[in-house]
């Protein structure tokens, strides 16, 4: 738990880096040999009635679903010639269970041939279901550039099911004549239902970010959208659905392209994001009181009102949703990102998130039960150095103690 953040390659999905992942590929690649091998040691090392007939199947169906159709059929030649020449070797390539102990070999070979092929063209279909997939994604939810306007863009979207791209988490930095605006939301519900409701907001998002003078605008075209969608839906979430958002607006100062040294933010009840400074210091932007989440406005009439927060240079701003709060580890408890950040220090925001996605697999063991995307936007100093010091998320004492 006291990895320093900011490492090589953190918060990359799957395991192919890690020393375990290629340890077990190089076992997998030497078994079939081995089990071969392993047979004809057995076969010469035990009294005739002992034969090696399952390990010499065994070879082509270990191969079959990891190895190539040329390299199967391969293994299975080979299984079936130490079969065939064990046996002349013992003067019984003639008997009858010599010959039934061949010919199951040869047919377990075949199997594992039409099983190589069937492994195969599933292979290529979920290949293709993933390229699918990472288009979807990038359709619906495009990164953001590193730099937009003056400042400094990260994010991240980690699905909680396995080989999932995208689901009811969302977040979309723009830049505008009003300066940069950023949206960053947890769609109710699963499935495909919650996708279509991110590509309504997102797409709302890019039109009315260009259009609105106010951030509150922006706020209340979206709550029209989600509106005009909750009317096409059957079933409960026509009456249910809503989508948490926190929006965000750093305005320029001058039109010089610089920024005022703040930013707006309309909460409409979700997590509230995390101002990290320069120093270390860490400030929880709550929102001054409470509103409802989006497309719920018709249960309660009041106002969106933005409240501007100083943002230094130097200072990162962090949105996330509730499934990096909500995270817990083997004994229920949740993830708490102002405890774990609060005295660290990065080098930018993609370091943050990168770390941040690490310490969050160590808390909950590598398993998570919610999607979580984050989002994190920095402001240069003027003259800051390219890398910082790096300080660790998880304190020394361990992940119980708190400086």
């Amino acid at each position: 738990m006291g990895h320093p953040l900011g490492a090589a390659g953190g918060g990359r999905r799957g395991g192919e880096g890690r020393p375990e992942y290629s340890g077990a590929r190089r076992f997998i690649r030497a078994l079939p040999p081995l089990i071969i091998v392993g047979g004809v040691v057995f076969d010469l090392a035990t009294p005739p009635e002992y034969t090696a007939a399952p390990l010499f199947s065994a070879a082509p169906l270990v191969a079959a679903p990891f190895f190539s159709f040329l390299t199967t059929l391969l293994t299975g030649i080979a299984a079936v010639l130490a079969s065939i020449g064990l046996h002349s070797y013992n003067g019984t390539v003639d008997e009858v269970a010599s010959l039934t102990e061949t010919l199951t070999v040869v047919t377990v070979s075949a199997l594992a041939l039409l099983i190589n092929r069937v492994v195969r063209r599933s292979g290529e279909r979920l290949a293709s279901a993933r390229v699918i997939a990472e288009t979807a994604q990038k359709a619906v939810l495009p990164t953001p550039d590193e730099r937009i306007g003056g400042l400094q863009c990260a994010a991240r979207y980690e699905a909680a099911q396995a080989d999932a791209f995208i689901g009811g988490d969302l977040f979309a930095v723009q830049d505008t004549p009003h300066g940069v605006r950023l949206v960053v939301g947890d769609v109710r519900g699963k499935g495909m239902d919650a996708v279509e409701a991110v590509a309504v907001v997102i797409g709302s998002f890019r039109e009315v970010a260009e259009q609105e003078r106010t951030l509150e605008g922006v706020a209340r075209r979206l709550e029209r959208a989600l509106a005009r969608e909750g009317t096409r839906r059957h079933g409960l979430d026509a009456f249910e659905g809503f989508t948490t958002a926190v929006l965000a607006e750093i305005p320029r100062g001058d039109g010089s392209g610089t920024f005022d040294g703040f930013v707006r933010v309309v909460n409409r009840g979700h997590p509230p994001p995390l101002m990290l400074y320069a120093d270390g210091r860490l400030d929880t932007l709550e929102p001054g009181e409470a509103a409802l989440p989006l497309g719920m406005g018709d249960l309660a009439a009041w106002p969106d009102r933005a409240e501007a927060r100083p943002f230094p240079a130097g200072a990162t701003l962090l949105f996330y949703t509730d499934g990096l709060s909500e995270a817990r580890d083997a004994r229920g408890v949740f993830y708490d990102p102002a405890a774990r950040l609060a005295g660290r220090i990065f080098p930018g925001p993609e370091e943050l998130l990168d770390a941040l996605v690490d310490d969050v697999r160590l808390h909950t063991g590598g398993g998570s039960t919610d999607d979580m995307a984050l989002l994190a936007v920095s402001r240069p100093a003027t003259g800051q150095p390219e890398r910082r010091r790096t300080m660790p998320v998880v304190p020394p004492g361990g992940p119980g103690h708190r400086p």
